[in-house]
């Protein structure tokens, strides 16, 4: 034996003598309980008479599951893990500690399940701690206003519907108009901004997440985020418990003062696991069959997400949750239900993306709670009554498709709508500066873009793009500077009437 090896062997007999010490005869009472039935992802269980909700059970043959049912007779479980020798008859003891998660920044740039098992293949990182899935949200004396501003790098959301860092901002439409494109860009845009994003990819196909995590790795976006994923053949068990993973990790950070944001791709997906859990489980079904603590499920969710004050650290999280509609149907009982938890709503429409109009945002129905007070006060300025006057100008462009004749300050101002129109549009997979976002709507507010033909808007939109990035103004700078710079660039002298 060597020397290394005795002092190893002789710390392990002082370690035997402390237990020995500390050993403490007496009765030990453990619960044990069998399966009775397995399937669909569930199981029921006879004994263990002292289980609660959301305690967790390990199997005999290795699977795992969550207490989710309790009735006199025997317990509904669902699974999180399941092994192939998992069988009626099958012996079943309480963990005795809740459902939780490692975390830690060592999770940035991987892709796991909600468990936090890697699924890129790399060896498990090493944890900073671990969060329980379950929590209390933040009193509301440790929450603070949401006056801060978290940029999509999208034009139509950051001057027309802004969103704040601690907010709940939803996404909603139909499938197939570019919602996860919008939270897409909006994890893409967050580069350099020390915002540590979460991607919770509920019930997608493998297509899906494998085109979701590649889309982040080529943009560079992966490197400060972390993607949570239950695919369309995980247990529904699984699909459940993903965006209370997300949200577990999400608050790690955000309780050392971090700035985070959170993507749930999507709740309507989530909604349709739970419904399916619980009539397996036996619950009464509500409206649309869902059971009726299907809002509680989403509203102890997203109340999670919130800004912190300073006396407790000062992190936000941001959600962006995703709804899917069917044919524009936005007072569906899912849609309307997260409408009424967030503060706000992105909503996309099937006619604006068959026109081209994209990001297809229906500004009609699209609204921020939260507002200018979530902007630059410059960006806010700037913006002032455009949502309003673009509103107007779609209902006033109605009435000339009946072809009545217009008088000039109607054509001038339907012509000064359509250039905006044109201006708002955007490719995907493209986000756009704060500082430009500043740029064209100051140039668009002093009639830079006036004289311009419609095909030219996305010529002049990057002349903008290159300009700001070599200019040394900031948010911050006057209006009047952003002007003169802007008159130089279009080759326009401000100081003449336009």
């Amino acid at each position: 034996m060597t020397p290394s090896n005795s002092e190893a062997f002789a710390g392990l007999l002082d370690k035997q003598a402390d237990w020995l010490v500390s050993y403490q005869p007496g009765l030990r009472v453990t619960e044990q309980g069998s399966v009775v039935a397995v399937g669909d992802g569930i199981s029921w269980i006879k004994g263990l008479p002292s289980a609660a909700i959301e305690d967790i059970l390990i199997f005999a043959d290795g699977s795992r599951g969550m207490v989710f049912d309790l009735n006199l007779d025997r317990i509904g479980a669902i699974l999180l893990y399941q092994t192939e020798a998992l069988t009626s008859g099958t012996t079943v003891f309480l963990a005795r500690h809740s459902l939780g998660i490692p975390v830690g920044d060592e999770f940035l740039g991987r892709v796991i399940d909600p468990l936090g098992t890697p699924l890129d293949g790399l060896p498990l990182p090493t944890p900073a701690g671990r969060e329980n899935l379950e929590k209390g949200s933040p009193a509301i004396i440790a929450r603070d206003f949401v006056d801060k501003p978290l940029y999509t790098g999208i034009k139509i959301i950051d001057t027309l519907i802004p969103v704040g860092k601690g907010q709940r901002q939803l996404i909603v439409g139909d499938e197939g108009l570019g919602r996860s494109s919008i939270a897409i860009d909006t994890v893409i845009n967050q580069k350099d901004q020390n915002v540590v994003c979460i991607y919770v990819l509920i019930g997608q196909k493998r297509s899906a997440v494998v085109s979701t995590v590649e889309t982040l790795r080529n943009q560079g976006a992966l490197d400060y985020t972390v993607c949570v994923v239950a695919e369309a053949s995980a247990l529904p068990g699984l699909q459940y418990i993903s965006p209370f993973a997300g949200c577990a990790l999400a608050e790690h950070w955000m309780a050392q003062g971090k700035d985070t944001l959170i993507i749930y791709d999507d709740l309507s997906t989530h909604a349709r696991t739970y419904r399916e859990l619980s009539l397996l489980l036996r619950r009464p079904p509500g409206r649309e069959a869902y059971p009726g603590d299907i809002f509680f499920v989403h509203s102890r969710l997203l109340e999670r997400s919130t800004r912190l004050n300073a006396e407790n650290g000062g992190g936000s999280m941001t959600a962006l949750p995703i709804v899917e509609t069917k044919q524009g149907e936005i007072a569906a009982y899912i849609p309307t239900n997260l409408i009424s938890i967030t503060d706000g709503q992105i909503y996309l429409d099937n006619d604006l993306f068959v026109s081209g109009f994209r990001p297809a945002i229906d500004i009609t129905k699209s609204v921020s709670r939260i507002g200018g007070k979530a902007q630059h006060p410059s960006i806010s300025h700037q913006a002032g009554q455009m949502k309003l006057d673009y509103l107007q100008f779609l209902e006033l462009e109605s009435f000339t498709r009946f072809g009545q004749r217009l008088e000039a300050t109607m054509e001038a101002r339907i012509k000064r709508g359509r250039l905006l129109r044109e201006i708002l549009k955007q490719d995907r997979l493209a986000p756009l500066s704060s500082l430009f976002q500043l740029a064209w709507l100051t140039a668009f507010n002093e009639g830079f873009f006036n004289n311009v033909e419609l095909k030219d808007i996305p010529g002049c939109l990057e002349l903008i793009n290159q300009r700001v990035n070599t200019t040394d103004l900031t948010l911050d700078s006057p209006s009047e500077q952003w002007q003169q710079a802007l008159g130089d660039w279009f080759n326009i002298d401000v100081r003449q009437p336009l």
